[in-house]
């Protein structure tokens, strides 16, 4: 959360109508304020660029009066309101780059402190305030706040949804939510913002949301100094062949023969040809040689990774002449904001998908080369998974790209397509919800708090274009099937079931929450839950190079190089997650445990203010980079971890009593690595992101060349991969399967118990073996298993596969076909008697017990005279019973009882070898942030005093109501200071005593535990070969407390 800025009111910025006076969208300014609050839903319409969500910026730089002219509209309609007092407001946009984008642009404008007065929300990163007026987010996660919370997620006065036409499946989601909950409440304002949107359409799609309604349409006109700009379009057999003559020649039939494969898109694949990358390479040349103005950039649309490769390997041979940006969804954020950045010194050239195609405006772009394709994803029965396939663009979306240049100079769009073949393409692109499974979009609906949205078969209807219904059915039997989903009665409505909810908590794809859990059920669920999130980040921690895939192999073998035959790991996916996860581990002992044990050491220096946190930054940056990882993407996967964890916590599946949080980069114990660094120095290629000086072409790596990074055997990575290649078949046979339990088999031909399987040289009749070939030459005989068929990427043939694409031969050791369950496990006293050690071997540590009721309590089943107890109250009468028990009267908690020096005298902690706190904490929820405080100093002191003291047989019990143990997120508390979760399971408040930490379930959401629950942890030291002699300064610093 970021802090407050200094000036961070409205009153500190100049009024749009200061630095905004000449665009036309001023003249509007009243018009548009008074339509919001008279209509429920109103559409403003503009063309791209004109000023839809622009705020005023303060010319004081080049690059402000260059942003002046191409304010987006989602960045001035929420300034006109939040002058007029009407706020908060929510600004949605489809992708993550244009939420950070346009919120650092408004914030700076407002001359605020992003998080403060402006801020956003992406994934599971929050940027924001309770101070926060405009909010920015993705559509994905409005939806799944609306999902939680129903219409408390819209606690807004208006709610603008920028870029309508992009029909991504989450947009389509909020849209028809938000319909349902504007019909239930009258006070919530709608914007929709488009600039080639169908606006019949959305005008007839709100028409029926109350009696007497009518949707409000604002066309804002073109700036009156556009006129000074021209946007010219040119087609292959137009301008293009007058400019580029010599590569270019024939009618525009042939023109379309060869760049487009065929005379029309129904007669044409939309695939990248080597002569459709000539060209464009040709083209940038062109306009570098004949446009003089260094500044004026180049922007290409591509449709795959692989194609914005092969022009970057073109472009890489004239790094002197261009600094070239990758727009791509992998590419780091704070990177990809580089492409805002004028240069003088060379030509700025962009190359993205269609990530650029909207909401943000790029600076000083005059040129657009566009493919005029793009890549769509799509569900595919045959490989049971998510494929994609390159597509022609709509009219709209050329449209859209059109309008990325022409705002702040005169512009060129070059269409790699003719005229004739442009004029027939679709007008709008496929909503995306008409081309997926549904599984996760018709979970995710019956999971909603809100019954106004939590009906798939009704919500689904509404939609804009709603799906075929046999859709939506095949995805709630799949769901059933794996009991995810229940029906209560023949004509009732399905529900979710323990399993389906705790999927859905995750808030990540649906391959990727049931791997988790799969995991989980395994014993392994802290190292599932790491391969899940990665299956879900871009870009991933190991840098992948653009465009050098032999130098991004070398960086994944440092961490991860085992034969997919012993792994089981026949994908390239997998190998790829697994390198990942062991380069995560990686940072999490190598470097992190190292910062982990320098807070500790500061911890004490109570005269000290350094922030250890804050200095330690920059030196995490430069040893991701001398380790070949992406410093953002590793503390990314560490924030959804915990996150992930906590919903695991809150909902206590049957398998969590007994995993174990010890992570597995802490075998072997004896691991060890020490930097060995090497400089290279380069001066014939430039890195993507440059310094300072645009001028500086020579530049110095340092990489640590210690290889490889994680050994054969280390971090359990053979354990890991192996239940990895497992779960994935387990989900595919899931997908294989039918309601019935009958599995959906491909090419199987019937076996008669011939041992050997089917010669694929004898089918193909060149099989030269004759009767000495191992395999058999009777098409009775089974067909070998197709490897890649149950892989993540599945297999590309499909039913053209030479292999079996059945189950029924795979063997899946310990597979338990049944989906985890609730915790049933009773309170049970026992449980945490074993636990306390033998009087004969140790005592038991009671931490503030303020009236003694736990300790007297326990006192019945264990010996009293083994028991310390500690309160803060000052001494009492005490009563027979109490005699037995050693109490120390007095001291606070936790500084009180574990390191001051009344500690040291009064508790014999040699003698120690359990200690239990059962904190006491009110239900106030502002309060929640000093309660974390508390277990955080409680789990820092109690660190420093095991260590210090060498006190490793020591074990920690704390006892709270398990909703406040994920609120509070106390296991990742511990694991910062080395204590890790070993197990869980119900306190007996009937034997011990009542908690006082009464939280209750969402009443809508019975599925979630709330119950006292016993977390025993034990601190694994860090190893002395990886960090030296650190127990001598602790103690010393222990023992010398004044």
């Amino acid at each position: 959360m970021a802090s407050s800025a200094p000036q961070s009111s409205s009153s500190s910025s100049s009024p749009p109508s200061e630095n905004f006076k000449n665009l036309p969208i001023m003249s509007l300014r009243s018009k548009i304020v008074e339509k919001i609050m008279e209509n429920r839903v109103t559409l403003i319409v503009g063309e791209t660029g004109c000023g839809k969500l622009s705020v005023a910026f303060k010319c004081t730089t080049y690059l402000d009066r260059d942003f002046l002219e191409c304010r987006e509209y989602s960045e001035i309609v929420p300034q006109f309101l939040l002058e007029e007092n009407i706020e908060p407001i929510l600004c949605t946009q489809p992708r993550r780059f244009a939420v950070v984008a346009v919120a650092k642009m408004v914030a700076k404008a407002r001359n605020c402190v992003i998080g403060d007065e402006v801020g956003y929300h992406i994934g599971h990163s929050r940027v924001m305030s309770a101070s926060s007026k405009i909010i920015f987010k993705t559509a994905g996660v409005l939806l799944e706040e609306m999902r939680e919370k129903g219409m408390n997620a819209l606690k807004y006065k208006v709610i603008i949804l920028d870029e309508v036409h992009e029909r991504s499946v989450e947009s389509d989601l909020v849209l028809v939510c938000v319909k349902q909950f504007l019909i239930k409440n009258s006070s919530l304002r709608v914007v929709l913002m488009s600039a080639t949107a169908d606006i019949t359409r959305y005008k007839d799609y709100f028409r029926d949301i109350g009696r007497d309604e009518r949707v409000e349409v604002l066309g804002i006109p073109s700036s009156s100094q556009r006129t000074l700009y021209q946007r010219r379009v040119s087609y292959l057999e137009q301008a293009i062949v007058k400019q580029v003559v010599e590569l270019l020649e024939g009618s525009s039939e042939s023109l379309s023969m060869k760049y487009c494969s065929g005379p029309t898109p129904d007669l044409s694949e939309a695939t990248m040809n080597e002569e459709v990358h000539k060209l464009i390479h040709n083209l940038v040349l062109h306009i570098h040689k004949t446009e003089p103005d260094m500044e004026k950039s180049i922007l290409i649309f591509l449709p795959t990774y692989h194609a914005l490769e092969q022009q970057w390997l073109a472009l890489c041979r004239f790094s002197s002449a261009f600094k070239i940006h990758i727009l791509h969804s992998s590419i780091d954020t704070e990177q990809a904001l580089g492409a805002m950045r004028i240069w003088k010194s060379h030509r700025k050239v962009i190359l993205a998908t269609n990530i650029a195609e909207s909401s943000v405006t790029i600076p000083k772009v005059a040129y657009v080369i566009d493919s005029c394709r793009s890549l769509q994803v799509y569900w595919d029965a045959n490989r049971k998974s998510d494929t994609s396939e390159i597509v022609w663009v709509s009219e709209s979306q050329a449209e859209q790209r059109r309008g990325r240049t022409g705002r702040t100079c005169d512009g060129e769009a070059y269409r790699l397509v003719t005229e004739s073949f442009f004029g027939q393409l679709e007008k709008f692109e496929t909503p995306a919800i008409l081309k997926l499974s549904l599984r996760q979009q018709v979970l995710f609906t019956t999971c909603a708090e809100s019954r106004a949205i939590s009906d798939p078969m009704v919500l689904f209807q509404k939609l804009m274009d709603p799906p075929k219904a046999e859709v939506v059915e095949d995805a709630l039997e799949l769901l059933v099937h794996i009991r995810a989903l229940e029906k209560t009665s023949p004509r009732g409505r399905y529900v979710p079931t323990f399993y389906g909810r705790l999927l859905s908590s995750f808030s990540l794809s649906f391959d990727a929450s049931m791997l988790i859990l799969k995991f989980g059920e395994a014993g392994m669920l802290h190292e599932g839950i790491i391969i899940g999130i990665l299956m879900d980040t871009q870009p991933l921690p190991i840098i992948h190079p653009f465009g050098q895939e032999a130098l991004y192999s070398e960086f994944t073998d440092g961490y991860y190089n085992q034969d997919g035959k012993v792994s089981g790991l026949m994908g390239r996916k997998e190998v790829i997650y697994m390198a990942n996860f062991c380069a995560f581990q990686f940072w999490q002992h190598t470097f992190q445990d190292n910062l982990r044990l320098e807070r500790l050491k500061h911890i004490l220096k109570f005269d000290e203010t350094t922030d250890i946190q804050f200095a330690s930054l920059k030196i995490e940056e430069e040893w991701c980079m001398f380790h070949n990882l992406v410093q953002s993407s590793l503390l990314h996967i560490a924030s959804i971890y915990e996150n992930v964890l906590n919903s695991v916590h809150r909902y206590r599946p049957n398998f969590l009593a007994t995993t174990n949080g010890l992570p597995s980069y802490y075998e072997p114990y004896e691991f060890q690595h020490t930097c060995l660094l090497t400089v290279d120095h380069n001066d014939d290629s430039e890195p993507l992101t440059t310094d300072d000086d645009p001028g500086n072409s020579f530049y110095e790596t340092k990489k640590c060349i210690a290889l490889p990074f994680v050994d054969t055997n280390g971090f359990k990575k053979s354990e890991v991969a192996f239940r990895l290649a497992n779960s994935i078949k387990e989900i595919k046979i899931c997908y294989l399967e039918d309601p019935s339990g009958n599995q959906q088999t491909q090419n199987l031909v019937s076996y008669n118990g011939l041992e050997a399987s089917l010669c694929r040289y004898f089918v193909n009749g060149t099989c030269n073996k004759g009767s000495q070939c191992s395999f058999s030459h009777s098409l009775e005989a089974k067909r070998p298993v197709c490897k890649f068929f149950l892989s993540l990427q599945g297999c590309r043939n499909g039913n053209s596969c030479f292999f079996s694409h059945s189950s029924e031969n795979v063997s899946l050791p310990n597979s338990k076909n049944k989906s985890c369950a609730a915790e049933d496990v009773p309170a049970d006293a026992s449980l945490l008697l074993n636990l306390f050690p033998s009087p004969d071997d140790g005592c038991l540590l009671l931490f503030d017990d303020f009236d003694i009721q736990f300790s007297s309590n326990i006192a019945h089943f264990y010996n009293p005279s083994s028991i310390i107890c500690t309160t803060s109250a000052v001494k009492f009468l005490e009563n027979l019973f109490l005699q037995d028990l050693r109490i120390v009267w007095g001291l606070s908690h936790p500084h009180g009882t574990i390191i001051s020096k009344a500690a040291n005298n009064s508790i014999p902690w040699e003698e120690v070898k359990c200690v239990v706190w059962i904190p006491k904490f009110g239900n106030d929820v502002e309060n929640w942030e000093e309660q974390k405080g508390l277990i955080k100093t409680f789990f820092e002191y109690l660190a420093i005093r095991i260590l210090g003291d060498a006190l490793y047989e020591v074990q920690v019990i704390l006892v709270l109501n398990n909703q406040r143990f994920a609120q509070l997120q106390v296991e990742s508390l511990g694991r910062e200071n080395f204590f890790h979760l070993r197990e869980s399971f119900p306190f007996d408040e009937y034997s011990f005593g009542r908690v006082s930490d009464d939280i209750v379930a969402t009443k809508k959401n019975p599925m979630l535990a709330s119950k006292p629950v016993v977390y025993a942890f034990d601190l694994h030291p860090p190893t002395d070969i990886q960090f030296g002699d650190y127990t001598s300064l602790l103690h010393n610093q222990l023992h010398n407390i004044t």
